[in-house]
């Protein structure tokens, strides 16, 4: 497909006010990104500060089973993690040239994604041109700012999904988080579904489609994959 994703991921480095590192959970980014890529998409990587692209160094580390393919292609890959070293500013973007909007989670979503101007421009840009916007895992934290032209939050209504309040306490980190995100959607009037901790999962409303933790990454990415082959929604 002669089609353009961008991937918005977060610059944010630091859990909280600890010195505990994090940043984009690295499943989350390589498994949509090959996933486009070996479907025949360009992809283009972004973030509120540009330059480099700061990975959760768990998310790098076999301390939990094998790393999934992806990852280990990722650090591979020179091409992209060229890419990685110089993201585009998030405020830089021109997201007529794209398709979709897509964003990877990982815990430094919450504290930079959720507040950036720029970021809730792109996801209001995205929706006002019928581009699909697509986010997994601490992804949505993107989406959150996000308003209509009536001032309304973009997610009033919609059917969503995210990491869970239950797997946010069940990593230890629902004390350090900014917010929990499944409460905050909730807030919004969103109508969050999701599956058991851990489980793949993923909703599609319109041109919205979420997904619910790093397992739920190639589920997501597929959707997206399905929507863009599909046509719809065709960006305005």
């Amino acid at each position: 497909m002669n089609l353009r994703v961008l991937m918005l991921v977060t610059s944010h480095d630091r859990l909280g006010d600890g010195g505990h590192p994090t940043g984009v959970w690295a499943e989350e980014l390589a498994v949509p990104y090959y996933a486009f890529t070996d479907a025949g998409c360009h992809v283009d990587l972004a973030s509120p500060k540009g330059g480099p692209v700061p990975f959760d160094p768990r998310s790098l580390e076999a301390a939990d089973g094998p790393l999934p393919a992806a990852v280990g292609r990722l650090q591979d890959d020179e091409a992209l993690r060229d890419k990685l070293r110089q993201s585009w500013r998030a405020d830089a973007i021109d997201l007529p040239v794209f398709d979709a909007l897509f964003v990877p989670g990982g815990h430094g979503a919450m504290w930079d994604l959720a507040t950036d101007p720029a970021v809730a421009q792109l996801v209001e840009t995205a929706f006002a041109s019928g581009r699909i916007v697509a986010a997994v895992c601490h992804g949505p934290a993107a989406l959150v700012s996000a308003k209509g032209p009536d001032g309304r939050f973009l997610l009033e209504g919609k059917r969503v999904n995210g990491f869970t309040d239950a797997e946010e306490a069940e990593v230890g980190l629902a004390d350090t988080v900014p917010f929990l995100l499944e409460n905050r959607l909730r807030e919004l009037g969103a109508f969050f579904e999701c599956a058991p901790n851990w489980q793949p999962y993923a909703v599609r409303d319109g041109n919205l489609i979420t997904g619910q933790n790093p397992q739920s990454s190639a589920l997501v990415a597929q959707q997206v994959l399905d929507a863009l082959r599909a046509g719809l929604p065709a960006p305005a």
